[in-house]
């Protein structure tokens, strides 16, 4: 780990008050050795982070962290605050902080070392010895590991209990050393009284409480690898064998099929869904976020130990007399016991989320096309027959043609990835054939909708017909994809997809005529959608609504696709505003997120007003909306265009009358801010101390909704 960190990039004694002013600390030592390259593009992706959960962990450690394009190499810098910084935590403010920066594309080993650290952090040794370092280079030498750490106290032998396995030793692959007592005998294969991810179990034919655990976060670089470390220790101080798989950002190693079937318990601690959940059907399972795994894990082995015998199983395991289908990606991720018009959105939001790179990559490299060709280079003839290497129309023409290939996937991705989310992997074939018909057809982004939800309805239907047991083995590749194309296909075609292509283009006829009261009345609309809930499911329809114009773009279109985007911009910028303007209304906390939430305005991510919302739902969101509403409604009067589906103010060379654009956005985000500062002032004022707490007056503490 000696090149992630050196002496130059410690700071024993951060001055710092706030995580946003030591995260910019920090960063600015990575910045002077040249492994950040731009300081605050980095610091908006460490606060982008932040905004899905809070990286403060008990023990007085905060780990900000993030995957950024602004990182050359990855990069850890480390910090010691005398007086502490809040960064979240359960049990106060950290004064260990660690800023852990990876690049966009780090490669499995360096996230492999950046693990190592999450798991050292849960070494009470390791940090005692770094709270009383003396100097930079010791401190960065004991990072990197060039010094050994200290020697973790050995866990207490297990008291004896009727339930656990007394002085149980720590599994196999744990210690590094077989067991020397007789073997137990095992049902599972791989030697006697061995299971393989365990070990072996006591002689005299004691077999220990096994638990299989699997961990996950965000970005997959340290709570991932943490709660691992945590569950670990637990574990062993328990007498419990326990094997873990973590699914980071460098991929996952499953854990061996026998290790799982032979566990009496799964524990679940992450932030993301589980992937192929379905192999711990039948098992009495808890299920957490991934910080309780870090906080509290000896409490997750006492539950599921007491889910266990009370005979309590999560998910009943399938059976070839009675078959249950499998979770789908969306109930693994939400509430078995949701409604169905819940399912519903998240249905529609998991084809939405995996189009959306499709609809930044194609719509980012057309719009650019435009700019750098003309209006006319949509006529350019095809790169592969001609290609002017010296000229820029030639480039023009490449982003351009490149762009509308990608953009081309729109559909198919969204109806593809619906169908996932309602029936797994089965669903994604008719899924991307129903979204082709539907480009074919010119049914467009509400014929993708539709042929996404029909084959997961289709899919589904399948999969509960009784089949004999000698078909099963070919179901998933070769019956259930071919019967669920042919019916997809067969209703696009002939039945559903020509009255939809209707409606699609009496929509997009509706939009290109657009003018005067009934475009305002549109735009308001849409600016109140997509500042509603801040990046949530309202605001993403309002936001695929416009991108679903871009395929077939025209003068309405371009019209939609501007005022969500300028509307999208309002409540961040309106946040930072207000906090500029009456910081005492505000608490200490609030005023350095408004400093981050100029940037993420700017980039058109409205999640950056999430953290205000949070704190003052009544007060924020409605001022947000009031200002998004004004700002859409202007940007259709003034007939502002935009052919690009993002990019805040970056792409402002891309938008048809500019100035009026932007006016557009300052009136709404003014409208925004005097609202927030009138509202919050009808109550007293944040004391500092509040300020300093994160906390309201109410008491409410701030949190980030992830």
């Amino acid at each position: 780990m000696s090149s992630l960190i050196t002496a130059d990039l410690v700071d024993l004694d951060l001055s710092a008050d706030t995580k946003e002013a030591a995260a910019r600390s920090l960063a600015e030592r990575m910045v002077a050795l040249g492994r950040v390259t731009d300081l605050d593009g980095f610091l908006a992706d460490v606060a982008a982070r932040e905004a899905q959960m809070p990286t403060g962990l008990d023990g007085g450690i905060g780990i900000p962290h993030c995957r950024s394009a602004h990182v050359t190499e990855p990069t850890l810098a480390f910090g010691r605050s005398p007086a502490g910084i809040d960064f979240g935590a359960p049990d106060g403010p950290a004064d260990l902080i660690f800023l852990i920066a990876a690049p966009a594309g780090a490669d499995d080993a360096h996230l492999t070392i950046l693990s190592s650290l999450a798991r050292h952090l849960m070494d009470e040794a390791f940090t005692q010895a770094l709270r009383t370092t003396t100097t930079a280079a010791e401190a960065a030498a004991l990072i990197a590991g060039d010094t050994p750490a200290p020697e973790r106290p050995a866990a207490p032998p297990a008291q004896e209990q009727p339930v656990e396995s007394p002085g149980q030793e720590p599994p196999a692959e744990q210690s590094g050393e077989q067991s020397a007592e007789p073997p137990a005998e095992s049902s599972v294969d791989g030697g006697p009284g061995e299971t393989p991810g365990f070990g072996k179990g006591r002689g005299g034919g004691e077999t220990p409480f096994r638990i299989v655990a699997v961990t996950s976060c965000p970005t997959g670089i340290a709570h991932t690898y943490m709660a691992a470390e945590a569950l670990e220790h637990a574990a062993r101080t328990a007498g419990v064998e326990l094997a873990v798989e973590t699914q980071g950002s460098a991929g996952f190693t499953r854990l061996d099929p026998a290790a799982v079937a032979a566990a009496d318990g799964v524990i679940f601690a992450h932030d993301v869904p589980v992937r192929e959940r379905e192999r711990f059907a039948g098992k009495p399972t808890v299920d957490v976020g991934v910080k309780a795994g870090i906080n509290r894990p000896a409490a997750l082995i006492a539950e599921v130990r007491d889910k266990a015998a009370r005979g309590e199983i999560t998910h009943p395991a399938t059976s070839p007399s009675t078959p249950t289908p499998t979770p789908t990606p969306v109930e693994n991720a939400g509430d078995p016991h949701e409604g169905y018009a819940t399912k519903l959105r998240k249905w529609l939001m998991s084809g939405v989320s995996y189009m959306v790179p499709f609809v930044a990559a194609g719509g980012l490299l057309i719009a650019l096309g435009f700019a750098l060709g003309g209006w006319d280079i949509d006529k350019a003839p095809s790169v592969a027959e001609h290609f002017a290497w010296g000229q820029v129309d030639g480039w023009a023409a490449l982003m351009f043609q490149i762009g509308g290939l990608a953009f081309g996937f729109l559909v198919p991705v969204l109806a593809g990835y619906i169908a996932y989310g309602m029936a797994d992997r089965p669903g994604l074939v008719p899924g991307f054939v129903g979204g082709a018909v539907a480009l074919t057809i010119d049914a467009g982004f509400l014929g993708g909708l539709v042929a996404g939800l029909v084959a997961g309805g289709t899919v589904l239907a399948i999969q509960r017909v009784r089949i004999p047991a000698v078909l099963r083995g070919i179901m998933p590749v070769v019956v259930i994809p071919l019967l669920s194309s042919i019916v997809v296909g067969f209703l696009m075609f002939l039945v559903i997809g020509k009255p939809i292509a209707s409606l699609q283009k009496a929509l997009t006829d509706w939009l290109s005529g657009l003018s005067g009261a009934n475009a305002v009345v549109l735009g308001v609309v849409l600016g109140l959608m997509m500042c509603f809930d801040l990046g949530g499911p309202v605001n993403k329809v309002a936001y695929a609504f416009a991108v679903g114009g871009l395929a077939h773009p025209n003068e309405g279109s371009l019209k939609v696709m501007a005022a969500v985007m300028a509307a999208g911009m309002v409540p961040p910028l309106a946040m930072a505003l207000a906090t500029a303007v009456r910081g005492r209304l505000f608490t200490r906390t609030e005023r350095e997120n408004g400093k981050a939430a100029w940037v993420l305005g700017a980039s058109f991510i409205s999640e950056g007003a999430i953290p205000f919302a949070a704190a003052d739902p009544l007060r924020v969101i409605p001022a947000a909306m009031a200002g998004g509403a004004v700002t859409g409604a202007l940007s259709m009067a003034f007939e502002c265009t935009l052919r690009a589906p993002h990019g805040g103010v970056f792409v402002i060379p891309l938008i048809g009358n500019p100035l009026l654009y932007l006016l557009a956005i300052v009136v709404g985000t003014v409208v925004s801010a005097a609202l927030v500062v009138l509202l919050k002032s009808t109550r007293r004022p944040v004391s500092e101390e509040a300020g300093g707490g994160g906390r309201t007056e109410a008491g409410a503490e701030v949190t980030v909704a992830a």
